[in-house]
């Protein structure tokens, strides 16, 4: 009504039009003045101005992939007092919603004639220290170049992402790359189990020799499904749905690795995973190192 008596008011006049439409000029000028004013809103509309603020700023940090849960849970972190219900009203307000997951494909191609390692896993992808469990898988990405390919290596204890590759092919020179990140950016790997599923990249003859190098244990699904290596399903339907269903299309594998980095960087430093306490993976290691450092001076 007050847009429609701002159109006109010029023509007939604010009380005139207030007499045919059920709003009082009382009621009309005080809401004029509010937007000239702020401090006469009431209380609850001048803290919702400020909240905006933050709950914009927060949802543009983080890839604008949040919802209201993980927005919430971010203004929490920083000392914010809201109520997780009044994030979900403002981001409704402002147009503002989290990414949605949307169904997952498959890219590795299973040889089931080869002779593979024992799954050492059994679908119980937990942990209790860094450097004890890694799972390993890679999916593709449309291009107007063609497909590119992506692989991540996880550590199962913060879900960390602890090395990747992205390559024009899904030949084992990928993943055998996204694996020496992880070794080169990790110490201790001795008696590690690096779990995969059944894909012939990751039974090749180079791979394997790799982990049996620095004395890590090959652990492979043994039922040939999405559960065999869900936890690396779950972070790469983060990676797709995060980044690259959102920000596509893509030109090519320049555009892919860069989103890629950037993506990672956010992911292992800033983003709040609700699986391991609703904090970023490099939190979490901070933590486990600094109270086995507490430990060993206390003993």
């Amino acid at each position: 009504m007050v847009a429609f008596i701002d159109a006109h008011r010029a023509e007939h006049g604010v009380e005139p039009i207030c007499a045919e439409l059920p709003i009082a000029p009382s009621t009309y000028y005080e809401h004029k003045a509010r937007q000239t004013d702020p401090a006469r809103l009431p209380m609850r509309a001048q803290r919702d101005v400020v909240l905006s603020g933050e709950v914009q700023r927060v949802w543009e940090e983080n890839f604008r992939v949040y919802g209201a849960r993980k927005v919430w849970r971010q203004l929490k972190r920083e000392g914010g007092a809201v109520a997780r219900c009044t994030v979900e009203r403002l981001m409704q307000t402002l147009g503002l919603q989290g990414a949605v997951r949307g169904r997952v494909c498959r890219t590795t191609q299973g040889d089931d004639a080869a002779d593979r390692p024992a799954d050492l896993v059994q679908r119980q992808f937990t942990a209790t220290r860094p450097n004890q469990l890694w799972v390993a898988d890679f999916t593709y990405v449309a291009t107007w170049t063609g497909f590119v390919y992506v692989a991540f290596v996880i550590d199962v204890f913060s879900r960390r992402i602890v090395g990747w590759r992205v390559a024009n092919s899904m030949r084992t020179d990928l993943v055998l790359d996204a694996l020496e990140q992880a070794l080169w950016s990790r110490s201790g790997t001795e008696g590690l189990v690096h779990h995969s599923d059944r894909g012939s990249q990751y039974l090749s003859i180079h791979y394997t020799e790799r982990l049996a190098q620095v004395g890590a244990q090959p652990s492979v699904g043994s039922r040939g499904d999405s559960y065999d290596n869900a936890l690396a399903e779950t972070i790469i339907g983060l990676f797709k749905t995060e980044v690259i269903r959102r920000r596509g299309p893509w030109r090519n594998i320049e555009a892919v690795e860069y989103a890629t980095l950037e993506w990672v960087d956010w992911f292992n430093h800033r983003r709040l995973l609700e699986s391991i306490g609703n904090v970023p993976p490099a939190e979490l290691e901070l933590a486990y190192h600094r109270q086995q450092e507490e430990s060993a001076m206390a003993a």
